[in-house]
């Protein structure tokens, strides 16, 4: 009953889902997010702490009595390692809401979400550690086999370091990218030649998700011990190139002035960088370079796509001897 009062309360003190600063749709205010959070463990835990208070009190056989207090104390134990889960939740869930990852620039929200997932997943892995070895030092079989052990504890200690050395490698790994953030989430990245967006960080893996909306797994150590690219480690601005192949007659100055036309008319480009450059002559073509800069990679991608439609467009429209050609020297000769 007093649960159900209390976060009823809450409940009722919480408001709308429009916050008042005005920013619709954002996470409730703090109030609604403690019953979100808190309710389902303390439903378990308010009804522990009175069955705690009145146990001394209960008239049972004694052999009865203290099953129902071990059961007692496994449950407890059980329900405030679940309390402190959530409570790690809530606590992320406070923090967070102050940092938007869906806005342009997200560098210091990236950033934060990584960190605080990371260390949220590690609070949880000790809490559930502590948790177990707490329930089970309950059990008097298991109390007298830790005392056993601990004669040997040292021999115990190497061989278990060797069978875990991988787990723990992986385990420091995460710990690792969490403080150095090689990676963050949201992150644009090429991987084993996949371009993709960090979708998910945790402490044994990463989840990448690839253009074509398939989903790379790739072990967290991996970015500890092998080069990747990652394109938006600083920034999310990023230069885009296109590349055409023309004859020796093309007018240079012609096509860099259409493609200073096509990227002022598009929404695409951002106007820091713009330029067309002969970067190669073969023995047939020359190699034009077209550069130009964007917001994003998506956007760049679609920038090169138009840019690269709209200039081979307009080469096939207005200088068409300028596609590449080969050509041919005959000679044509005989007696009198």
């Amino acid at each position: 009953m007093l649960h159900a009062v209390l976060f009823h309360v809450l409940r009722k003190a919480a408001p709308d889902q429009s916050d008042q600063s005005g920013q619709s749709g954002q996470p409730d205010r703090v109030l609604a997010l403690i019953p979100r959070h808190m309710a389902a463990p303390s439903r378990l835990l308010f009804p522990l702490l009175i069955l705690t208070v009145v146990a001394p009190t209960l008239v049972m056989p004694e052999e009865l009595l203290e099953t129902f207090r071990h059961f007692l104390s496994m449950a407890f134990i059980m329900a405030v390692a679940w309390s402190l889960i959530r409570f790690t939740a809530l606590l992320q869930d406070l923090v967070l809401r102050r940092f938007q990852i869906n806005i342009r620039d997200n560098l210091r929200a990236r950033k934060m979400h990584t960190q605080l997932g990371i260390l949220r997943r590690i609070l949880i892995f000790v809490i559930s550690v502590i948790a177990v070895s707490s329930m089970l030092m309950t059990l008097e079989n298991v109390r007298q086999i830790g005392v056993s052990l601990l004669a040997s504890a040292g021999v115990i200690g190497i061989i278990a370091g060797f069978a875990a050395q991988r787990s723990i490698a992986t385990l420091f790994a995460g710990i690792q990218v969490a403080l150095t953030q090689p990676i963050r989430l949201d992150d644009v990245v090429i991987v084993e030649g996949e371009w993709g967006r960090i979708e998910e960080i945790t402490l044994t893996y990463v989840v990448i998700r690839i253009w074509d909306q398939r989903r790379l797994i790739v072990p967290i150590t991996y970015f500890m011990e092998r080069p990747f690219q990652n394109w938006t480690r600083v920034s999310s601005d990023i230069l885009g190139t296109v590349f055409l192949y023309v004859d020796y007659t093309v007018p240079v100055q012609e096509v860099r002035r259409e493609l200073n036309r096509i990227l002022e008319d598009s929404p695409s480009w951002d106007g820091r960088v713009a330029g067309l450059q002969v970067t190669d002559a073969k023995e047939r073509t020359v190699e034009l370079r077209a550069l130009m800069s964007a917001e994003d990679a998506g956007t760049a991608w679609d920038l090169r796509c138009h840019v690269r439609e709209k200039l081979l467009d307009f080469i096939q429209r207005e200088y068409p001897r300028a596609l590449p050609r080969v050509r041919a020297e005959v000679e044509t000769g005989g007696k009198a």
